[in-house]
């Protein structure tokens, strides 16, 4: 015999046959987890590949510099034998010619402290400066995981 106050085997039958709401909203959180996940991995990529493009960029830039600084050191040495010999030759040290080859030679040695200055402002990025700080925990984080 059935109980008047209990509800319909039928509508019991059917509550049994779906899951609860918070199982659904934990479904669908696990699901959106799961896709933000995957965002951030791409995201993560495509910042590591962009990273590598520009250090990449950086190294030619200062391989070009380099090259250059070897030929600017190699004409400032030229430079400063050339002068050495017309002070021999002359052996007066006041002569016009010394001096536009010490120009020159100035000149050169200026260009190699500009190059030195490039290479060593494009080596920052050789060191994949924005993931090395996406890789490290916030700061923020690490408080509140020390707090109870």
């Amino acid at each position: 015999m059935m109980d008047p106050n209990s509800p319909p085997r039928e509508a019991s039958m059917q509550a049994d046959s779906h899951p609860p709401e918070k199982e659904i909203g934990l479904l669908d959180d696990a699901r959106l987890l799961w896709h933000e996940l995957a965002e951030l991995r791409h995201v993560s990529f495509r910042l590591f590949a962009l990273e590598a493009q520009r250090a990449g960029l950086s190294l030619v830039a200062m391989i070009i510099a380099g090259v250059l600084i070897a030929i600017l050191l190699s004409v400032v040495w030229l430079g400063l034998v050339a002068a050495a010999m017309l002070t021999l030759k002359y052996y007066d040290l006041v002569t016009d010619e010394i001096k536009l080859i010490l120009l020159a030679v100035l000149i050169n040695a200026l260009m190699v402290l500009i190059l030195m200055i490039v290479i060593r402002s494009k080596s920052y990025y050789l060191r994949f400066p924005a993931t090395v700080r996406s890789l490290q925990p916030k700061q923020e984080q690490l408080s509140n995981r020390e707090k109870p």
